[in-house]
């Protein structure tokens, strides 16, 4: 009989899961772990490269043991991952040279300021899609080898070898045989040249970046290599890579120019299928490849936000506001409206439409009436504002609104959060069925690659909607709730943004 079934490994920002999917893209099986997080110095982020590996291993094994699925009866295993997130390694013993550099983190901001002054952007933006910005990997790499004693000059000798959580999970996994990574992972690097899809010299040489370190570049769905038998209990091919925000998009089938989805996870990212065309920005968005199969590449607008669900953690663990984050749904309708209360989750920076690393988090319109209920309101609405920002700028970019938004992340379980967002972008909201729709993707491309779906089509008979969320909302009531909401980003950007330096 075919193999059908596919194991995912999903790594994300504060947890590593591992699901196992049937070859109707059903969960059989699934482990989750969370890792740690360090936090070394005021904006600075980092992971432990080897305790992710430790949860992968542990988490890939008990999704197997859940499903009752063994290693030699999988099609394949796909990779989805947290992206930007930067790992140097040795190249001899596979030894991280450091813990990775989160894409969260913003040391390089300092850096990225000075090639913002020597007239960098036009360049980096023409070639990679991307602002310049410390989320991208580029500035971090370049601070792990001025950083780490001896990095450099190894790194110029081809000792050490640079990638993306995805891209070091595939040596590990092949046991060092294969260096490689996907074209959406590459993409998000500031090395990486979209058109001609191949990193850039150039660029390499701007960023101080070794071109040696840098894995290949493959399709999505692609076969890159078997892994060690022992790991699993027998050999699997891993046929399908994607970063997580473009594996969602996959997964949600959003295959047809001007289908968008957006992910609702510690952060909130948009994107909208653009096609075979690689629309530029003019309103601070990202151009990125969506995906690329059979040498075919298919083009995104991106708009990133960098804290959505982290809010929510934040009123749990950081002021004891709620005690699960599942209380906002019911806090938020306790109360008739947000009594004035707006929440700015610039707690990393403000990403799109913005791109302001310097801004912070803000609280506006606290008086003696505000409570615990006004506070997880204001979380939720900010995720629904922002989002708005981003559909008014990809209009503005060309690139359409979308006829509906599909939405999944842990946060899109939120009924009051999906009709409120509905209201603010006035755009019906889908949520499917199945939420985990990043591990999905992962697992389509993979799936395409050993011959368990036929293609696109097919994939699409998979997706299925949960519930649909139309707007309720008039104008003249969205109008002032919109209003207030940009005199708080106003207030919350720095200095250097507003007068534009």
């Amino acid at each position: 009989m075919a193999k059908t079934h596919i194991l995912v490994i999903d790594q994300g920002t504060t947890s590593t899961r591992s699901i196992v999917f049937d070859g109707e893209a059903r969960r059989v099986g699934i482990a989750q772990a969370e890792f740690a997080q360090h936090y070394p110095a005021p904006g600075w982020v980092e992971h432990d490269p080897d305790d992710i590996w430790r949860d992968v291993l542990a988490t890939a094994r008990a999704a197997l043991a859940d499903s009752s699925v063994a290693a030699h009866d999988l099609a394949a295993i796909g990779i989805t991952n947290q992206r930007e997130t930067a790992v140097v390694w040795d190249r001899a013993t596979g030894v991280p040279i450091h813990r990775a550099i989160v894409w969260q983190d913003r040391r390089g901001a300092g850096e990225c300021e000075r090639l913002r002054a020597d007239g960098a952007e036009p360049l980096i933006r023409a070639r990679t899609g991307l602002l310049i910005d410390p989320y991208f990997s580029a500035t971090k790499i370049a601070w792990l080898l001025d950083h780490v004693a001896g990095a450099r000059a190894r790194a110029e000798r081809g000792e050490l070898a640079f990638g993306t959580i995805d891209s070091f999970l595939l040596w590990r996994l092949t046991g060092g045989a294969v260096h490689a990574t996907d074209i959406t992972n590459a993409a998000r690097t500031m090395l990486f040249d979209i058109h001609r899809q191949q990193w850039d010299d150039d660029l390499c040489r701007l960023l101080r970046v070794p071109a040696a370190i840098l894995p290949q570049v493959h399709d999505n769905a692609h076969v890159y290599g078997t892994t060690l038998p022992d790991l699993l209990g027998a050999a699997v091919p891993v046929a399908g890579i994607a970063g997580d925000q473009q594996a969602a998009l996959f997964g949600q089938a959003c295959f047809a120019p001007g289908m968008a989805k957006s992910t609702y996870g510690t952060g909130c990212f948009m994107l909208l299928n653009t096609g075979a065309t690689a629309v530029a920005s003019h309103h601070r968005l990202l151009t990125t490849p969506a995906y690329r199969l059979g040498g075919e590449t298919v083009y995104a607008l991106e708009g990133s936000i960098f804290v959505a669900g982290a809010a929510v953690k934040w009123l749990r663990d950081g002021l004891g506001v709620i005690t699960h984050a599942s209380q906002t749904d019911d806090l938020a309708t306790r109360v008739p409206d947000n009594h004035g209360v707006y929440m700015v989750p610039a707690f990393a920076g403000l990403g799109a439409p913005h791109w302001d690393p310097h801004a912070r988090g803000a609280i506006y319109g606290l008086t003696l009436g505000a409570g615990a209920a006004h506070l997880a309101r204001a979380a939720l609405e900010a995720v629904a504002f922002q989002t708005m920002d981003l559909i008014g700028a990809m209009a503005a970019d060309g690139g359409g609104r979308p006829a509906t938004l599909r939405v999944d992340g842990g946060m899109a379980a939120n009924d009051w959060l999906c009709a409120f967002l509905a209201d603010m972008i006035d755009t019906p909201v889908e949520r499917p069925l199945d939420l985990e729709t990043t591990a999905r993707g992962a697992a389509f491309h993979a799936g395409l690659a050993t011959g368990v779906w036929s293609g696109l089509d097919h994939l699409s008979r998979l997706w299925s909607r949960e519930r649909r969320f139309t707007p309720a909302m008039d104008a003249a009531t969205r109008a002032p709730l919109a209003a207030g909401w940009h005199d708080a980003v106003r207030r919350t950007l720095s200095a250097a943004v507003v007068s534009g330096t």
